[in-house]
């Protein structure tokens, strides 16, 4: 039992005031968070996988992010973007563009993905001149009126919301497992292809102001885009003028086992919105662009009162240097890749596995019914899920039919704690009914 263990049902408290309006995959009362555990209020530990949804990169009350935030507390709190600099955000704002090739080398803050994502897409509209937005069926890029526009991973995000943002043209996102029959190829040219025919037949490639996509889908399933469909939207965006987006939020930080998943590709993006691990749990964001494109925006022209909070900036600022010191994004890809062999072990001897997926730390387990027809197994996801938890490990659920188990530990966690998930993974899924 652990001596910060109440008992108290924090659930029954919430009851009378707390908003019915968000979800949670569980209903548990949470206590406290040491290292790679998070604690309920009646002292049990669980091997957290789930990290706020790849939030807390670093675990919990890891010590330099800690000794960070103490610090900066007792120096200032409260934002001063208005007025002038403080030293942490200015601090940041350099580390964090020395984590990007060129010519990406300026940052401006803000406080959460969508925010991100709304700061992108009107950087391009204004630079560009032009309303066209191009994003991907799939794609979850955030809950305010801009970001729901391009997002379509889950109906209940948009639904009741219209008229949405205009402009917004959704095309086919390359999910080779679930609508190509695993064929990769297949999926790259015939999206593509529907790329051609939007540009051939409903708006011009020059009224495109900017295409916006997940390097890795994250809601919507877990799935990689292919290198070469992530290659030709770059090739695409500079034939005709066009700003180029990459979504990093759930991605970035080491995520998959590179810094910046568009680096898989060989490719720059014209922006970057990077979000949730960017400072292990505090509320922070930020857009990545060259400098000329944030000139072009001009001065005022976006803003944001607590972006860039001081210290949110110093808790990111030990984020980063503890991903350097410690070489996590080369641990990243070696835990992702034991992890990845040990989901092919027990899908090679359960048929309900239809697909593991995702580079490094990002990793999805599509559950199936049938494994010739690929059928969708929501119901056994939601009770592995449940399963897991009661077992002492935490996942999470994605997917449009929610039948897709995600993996997102922390990106320093240990080969001990990467084998002992496979294990509860493995005794839970045997023990559901077939």
């Amino acid at each position: 039992m652990d001596p910060q263990a109440s008992g108290i049902d924090l659930g029954a408290i919430a009851g009378p005031n707390l908003t019915p309006v968000l979800g949670r995959y569980f209903e548990r009362s949470w206590s406290h968070g040491i290292g790679h555990r998070l604690y309920d209020t009646d002292g049990k530990a669980y091997l957290d996988f789930a990290n706020g949804i790849a939030v807390s990169a670093l675990g919990h009350r890891h010590p330099a992010v800690t000794r960070a935030i103490h610090e900066q507390v007792d120096r200032l709190i409260v934002p001063t973007a208005a007025i002038g600099f403080s030293e942490p955000v200015v601090r940041l704002a350099a580390e964090l563009a020395g984590t990007f090739p060129a010519p990406l080398d300026t940052v401006m803050f803000l406080n959460s993905g969508s925010e991100a994502i709304e700061a992108a897409l009107k950087l391009a509209r204004r630079t560009t001149g032009r309303a066209g937005i191009v994003a991907f069926r799939g794609g979850f890029h955030g809950r305010t009126f801009g970001a729901a526009s391009v997002t379509s991973s889950a109906l209940n995000y948009r639904a009741g919301y219209e008229p949405l943002l205009p402009g917004v043209h959704l095309l086919p996102f390359p999910a080779a497992y679930r609508d190509f029959g695993g064929d990769e190829d297949r999926a790259t040219t015939t999206c593509l292809a529907a790329l051609d025919e939007l540009v051939r037949t409903t708006i011009p490639a020059e009224a495109i102001g900017s295409i916006l996509i997940e390097p890795v889908q994250g809601e919507g399933g877990y799935y990689p885009a292919p290198i070469r469909f992530l290659q030709a939207l770059r090739e695409f965006s500079t034939a005709h003028g066009i700003i180029l987006i990459a979504d990093e939020v759930q991605t970035g930080y080491g995520r998959t086992g590179r810094m910046w998943s568009f680096e898989r590709a060989g490719i720059v993006p014209d922006v970057v919105c990077v979000a949730k691990a960017i400072a292990n749990g505090l509320p922070l964001s930020a857009i990545v662009s060259r400098r000329e494109l944030q000139v072009r925006w001009g001065r005022s022209a976006h803003g944001s009162t607590y972006g860039g909070n001081p210290v949110a900036c110093a808790a990111a600022l030990a984020v980063l240097a503890t991903i350097k010191s410690e070489n996590l994004v080369e641990n990243a890809a070696a835990r992702g890749a034991e992890l990845s062999r040990g989901l092919g072990a027990i899908a090679a001897e359960d048929p309900r596995i239809g697909d593991v997926r995702g580079p490094g730390l990002m990793i999805g387990i599509e559950l199936v019914k049938d494994h010739a027809t690929r059928e969708p197994d929501g119901d056994l996801a939601s009770a592995l899920m449940a399963g897991c938890a009661d077992a002492g490990l935490l996942v999470l659920s994605c997917g449009r039919d929610h039948n897709v188990i995600r993996l997102i530990p922390p990106i320093d966690v240990s080969p001990e704690e990467v084998g002992e998930a496979l294990g509860i993974l493995d005794r839970t899924l045997a023990s559901l009914p077939r």
